[in-house]
């Protein structure tokens, strides 16, 4: 049996363009897109954290280095410039692959610059 699990997340983006003409997808700098393992057309899904919309879409490679996080086509009306975002893609993985599966989480600040990179998650604690 297969089991989804995230694959890798960039957690609280920042959206720096919102082009409704450009083909749909979502524009990705390039180097956070190789810090995080995630692929030019590889499915993603997107939670708006500012607006609560949720919406799935496909990436294309910005300029590395540039900070890009663009929503294009028809993604662009779900998305204000500013808004955070996570972006999040998911893989299917068996038993054995499940047992040691670690996600690569990509935590950004506002400016889409990297806080850090980790593989997990803590605990949620209760209050």
């Amino acid at each position: 049996m297969l089991s989804t699990l995230l694959k890798a997340k960039l957690h609280m983006a920042a959206v720096t363009q919102a082009e409704l003409w450009y083909d749909g997808s979502c524009a990705i700098d390039s180097n956070l897109l190789e810090l995080a393992g995630m692929r030019e057309f590889e499915q993603i899904d997107i939670y708006n954290v500012s607006n609560g919309e949720r919406f799935t879409t496909y990436i294309i490679r910005a300029e590395a280095g540039s900070g890009i996080i663009s929503m294009n086509g028809a993604a662009a009306r779900k998305v204000q410039v500013g808004d955070r975002v996570i972006i999040a893609t998911y893989g299917q993985y068996g038993d054995n692959e499940a047992a040691d599966h670690q996600p690569r989480l990509v935590y950004l600040n506002p400016d889409n610059t990297v806080e850090r990179s980790t593989n997990g998650i803590p605990v949620q604690a209760s209050r």
